[in-house]
């Protein structure tokens, strides 16, 4: 064989080992500096709600299994969690650390990263993120702590901003963004609206075309800023609203945002015991909260049976009679332009109290621990 058809095929050879070898680095790049492909992302989930519930605690441990099965189920190989994770402010129930650390652990052995920043549940105090009630979670495996705004290709995750911070927002060049965010317009609930308060204004969000935040925990979408919603219903704020669970975003192939819903979350509804009764109306369901308004005559024993009939025959966790009220309709001239946050609001309302009868530090302390 001639050499020259050797050295050719060497040539050759060495060409393909060559191309191979750059695609085989570009795709290790890639598969190493790329925050994830296809992520699974919940927020909102309060462990400690409800002074501390077993009750509560417990449907967080389930929704963790259920979001957990769900991301495997869907090809997820990274979590995110969006802030708020503990309930209260200043104070850690033994019985909640319990139940937090065998959740983070679950999912730190469940994706290969699992991130998770602070929402403003999470801080001690309201206007720095010095003292936070999940930094632990950095020395569990599997967990990515974040307490400062990280940016890494087109991804950026964002803890809840204090002081100035916001200013930064405008610029990132990110294409998603993670964060809790506090943003006029939007529904706290579904009885409630955020008034036009704030620094931080969805204009700021420029360069993103997709942001993803917890705090406000109804599920909601407005152009591309995604309120992910709480992981499931937490109060009667939430009544009738079952949306809620989780979301997940392939940006490997560049899907738009699926959201799943935890159906066999806890369900809260207000109804009429009128229809509570009427055998069609189909209301009543395991692990239901309802709050009844009475509406035909009935006596309190007879009250007591459908309470206690109700609740044993359906698993409910709760039924409340109220009895029916006239509502007069209240009219006010509020400038919501003047509003303020939530806590601000209450904070200075309690801090306004001119009597000697009331500790206002103790009542403050109080709202805080809520």
């Amino acid at each position: 064989m001639p050499n020259g058809m050797l050295r050719s095929n060497e040539k050759k050879k060495i060409k393909v080992d060559f191309n191979f070898k750059r695609s085989y680095t570009i795709n290790k790049l890639i598969e190493d500096y790329t925050l994830f492909k296809k992520a699974a992302v919940f927020t909102d989930i309060h462990f400690g709600l409800k002074g501390n519930s077993r009750v509560h605690n417990e449907d967080c441990e389930e929704f963790v299994d259920w979001f957990i099965e769900q991301a495997k189920a869907n090809g997820c190989e990274t979590g995110i969690f969006c802030g708020d994770w503990h309930h209260n402010r200043n104070s850690l129930n033994l019985t909640t650390m319990d139940a937090t650390i065998r959740s983070l652990e679950k999912l730190g052995k469940a994706f290969d990263k699992f991130y998770m920043f602070v929402g403003n549940h999470d801080l001690y105090y309201k206007d720095k993120r010095d003292v936070s009630s999940t930094i632990f979670g950095k020395h569990i495996e599997g967990i990515t702590f974040v307490d400062e705004m990280y940016e890494e290709e087109d991804v950026c995750l964002v803890p809840w901003l204090v002081g100035d911070e916001w200013k930064k927002i405008e610029k990132v060049k990110a294409k998603y963004m993670f964060g809790h965010f506090e943003l006029p317009s939007f529904y706290m609930n579904a009885m409630v609206q955020m008034p036009d308060h704030g620094d931080l204004r969805p204009s700021h969000f420029a360069n993103q075309e997709y942001v993803f935040s917890g705090h406000f925990h109804k599920r909601q979408v407005q152009g591309k800023i995604h309120y992910i919603g709480n992981a499931f219903p937490h109060n009667y704020a939430d009544a009738w609203d079952d949306e809620r669970g989780m979301m997940i975003l392939d940006r490997e192939n560049n899907k738009e945002p699926e959201y799943i819903n935890w159906w066999n979350c806890p369900k809260y509804r207000t109804t009429s015991l009128s229809k509570l009764l009427d055998p069609n109306a189909d209301i009543i369901k395991p692990k239901m909260y309802l709050r009844v308004t009475i509406d035909v005559p009935i006596s309190y024993e007879e009250a007591q049976f459908i309470k206690e009939t109700y609740i044993s025959q359906h698993n409910c966790r709760e039924i409340t009679l109220i009895p029916q009220k006239q509502i007069e309709e209240i009219t006010t001239d509020l400038d919501i332009s003047t509003f303020e946050s939530v806590d601000e609001i209450v904070s200075k309302e309690i801090t306004a109290i001119d009597s000697e009868n009331f500790n206002k530090k103790m009542l403050l302390d109080i709202y805080n621990e809520l």
